[in-house]
């Protein structure tokens, strides 16, 4: 479902397939595990194969969000879908997690 690389203090996080309430308590456990580093302070999740997301991916990223904003750190999104975007946007994540190229 994942596939991850730091870059420093940054870690990148590719998603792929579904995140929805069958999947978001895995990807929720791994993404803790990938962030208990407390050197990673900058999180940037590549949506690229994502396919779909529901309010259970909203509360995934939200939570990761307060983690990485604890350490002063950043959160981005990249390369989603229409669909994901859209849910991204009515759900107002774009008001605290940056969407970058």
């Amino acid at each position: 479902m994942l596939k991850h690389k730091k870059q420093r203090d940054t870690l990148v996080v590719c998603l792929e397939g579904e995140l929805d309430h069958h999947c978001a308590q895995t990807v929720r456990q791994e993404l803790d595990q990938l962030i208990e580093d407390e050197r990673v302070r900058n999180l940037v999740i590549d949506m690229q194969g994502l396919t779909f997301m529901d309010s259970s991916g909203i509360g995934v990223l939200i939570g990761r969000y307060r983690t990485i904003s604890r350490r002063d750190g950043r959160m981005a999104v990249r390369n989603m879908s229409p669909h994901v975007e859209r849910i991204f946007q009515l759900s107002g994540l774009q008001r605290i997690i940056e969407k970058v190229r």
